[in-house]
């Protein structure tokens, strides 16, 4: 049991499936810019969660563009007493490429169509019964939900995913071993479970079953 668990790969704990900064971030590979980023993220969210969306990037990019003024007039006042010649403080950014290509432009719409539609697939999937089974679990999932909803708001729910998205990851590498066998006894348990209600209940086997 101990070697299968092991061997289990959780997509979404899997940091080679991450974009490198990305795994580098929520893996706390350095701890001050996880920390600075963990801590940006939170106060936007408690600022969106306090005030409206169009308040928090009015303040927010006017603050930025006060800094920005702010370090740039401080450059040439420096530059001035200096007698240097250093040039606009921020040309490096000003010479980077932020345009974006059409090649990427339609390989992010043709990704995100193609997840799109896997969505509605699965959701008419789900809502017309085609195993009732499974219609069953996502109908336990959405009376689950309603209990969520009732306890927290959208803001506070955005929230808690943003610390569990710097924690649970770095948790589980730490205490993978462990993780996988509970995850493991959990899903062996709910395929248990799963393959005796459609043993019981025909209308639970899939159409494919049905024609056989």
């Amino acid at each position: 049991m101990g070697s299968d668990s092991e061997a289990i790969n959780y997509a979404w704990f899997d940091p080679q499936r991450l974009h490198p900064e990305v795994e580098s971030l929520i893996y706390w590979r350095s701890a001050a810019r996880s920390g600075a980023a963990l801590g940006a993220g939170l106060a936007l969210l408690v600022a969106l969660a306090c005030c409206s969306v169009v308040s928090v990037l009015a303040y927010s990019s006017l603050l930025a563009l006060t800094a920005a003024v702010a370090f740039r007039v401080y450059k040439n006042v420096l530059q001035a007493v200096q007698k240097t010649n250093e040039g606009h403080p921020f040309k490096w950014l000003l010479e980077q490429d932020v345009s974006v290509s059409a090649e990427r432009a339609q390989s992010l719409a043709a990704a995100a169509t193609a997840h799109l539609n896997a969505a509605l697939a699965e959701l008419r999937r789900l809502f017309l019964v085609e195993d009732l089974v499974d219609s069953l679990k996502f109908g336990v999932l959405l009376w689950c939900l309603t209990y969520v909803g009732a306890c927290f708001n959208g803001i506070t729910l955005i929230i808690l995913a943003w610390i569990a998205l710097f924690s649970l990851p770095k948790a589980y590498e730490m205490n993978k071993a462990q993780v996988d066998a509970n995850l493991e006894l959990a899903r062996s348990k709910i395929n248990e479970i799963s393959a005796k209600v459609r043993a019981a209940v025909p209308l639970g086997r899939k159409a494919e079953d049905k024609d056989k």
